[in-house]
């Protein structure tokens, strides 16, 4: 992730899922946020296009950064999904097309597909790295892995206690504004380092196999010990 130039936490990484098939070109970043009980009060009213601008305001801030460490800066173009928030399930969507800047508007974008799912103390948040090529099919993976995750009884958001537990400093909303460009990043996908990344995977296990074949088709030795 990081030779991608992007900012990793390792306190609160998860670990990191890929697809299965060699066309898959995406990532899941997988962190957990122990911050505290997110209110989602503000779901209620929140606006889309100020949300965007919290947004571009914190990439901004961020690519000094990025340009600091040798890498592109980002630019926000805007949304692919704008945010919903499922009050029933407390799990949150949202979708953001970015691009380095100078580069042509033809190529293609990154994506940054954001689901969360909130708890009793804090948040998971799943973030799946596309591009606009790509992103049609590769959400369902994303949107999968959500609907997969539970918490623990006594860990769910319904657990909630407000007389001993501690309720985060910013609410839901901030999960699709500033504090999620700065905590979390909107990170960057190299299609390039990921097709690699694939191939070296692929390679890696037909080694092993190429390794396992050559164990059984050795002959097998005499009680003299010569070759049978």
């Amino acid at each position: 992730m990081r030779a991608l130039g992007n900012v990793v936490d390792e306190t609160d990484l998860i670990g990191l899922v890929l697809g299965e098939r060699q066309s898959d070109q995406w990532i899941v970043v997988i962190r957990y946020i122990k911050e505290g009980y997110i209110k989602d009060d503000d779901a209620r009213n929140w606006n889309a296009d100020e949300l965007l601008k919290n947004i571009t305001e914190g990439v901004a801030e961020a690519n000094q950064d990025r340009v600091a460490r040798g890498f592109a800066e980002l630019q926000v173009i805007g949304w692919v999904e704008p945010p919903a928030y499922d009050a029933a399930t407390h799990r949150l969507v949202w979708s953001m097309l970015a691009k380095d800047k100078g580069e042509p508007d033809s190529a293609p974008k990154g994506i940054n597909y954001n689901t969360y799912a909130l708890g009793r103390d804090g948040y998971f948040s799943l973030n799946l790295l596309s591009n606009s090529t790509q992103i049609a099919g590769d959400k369902t993976a994303a949107r999968e892995l959500l609907a997969d995750l539970t918490y623990n009884s006594g860990k769910r958001y319904e657990d909630f206690s407000a007389t001993t537990d501690r309720i985060a400093e910013y609410g839901l909303a901030a999960l699709i504004g500033g504090i999620a460009v700065k905590k979390l990043g909107l990170l960057a996908l190299g299609t390039a380092l990921v097709l690699k990344f694939a191939k070296l995977i692929f390679i890696g296990l037909a080694v092993v196999g190429a390794g396992i074949m050559r164990i059984f088709r050795r002959k097998p030795r005499d009680p003299a010990g010569g070759a049978a």
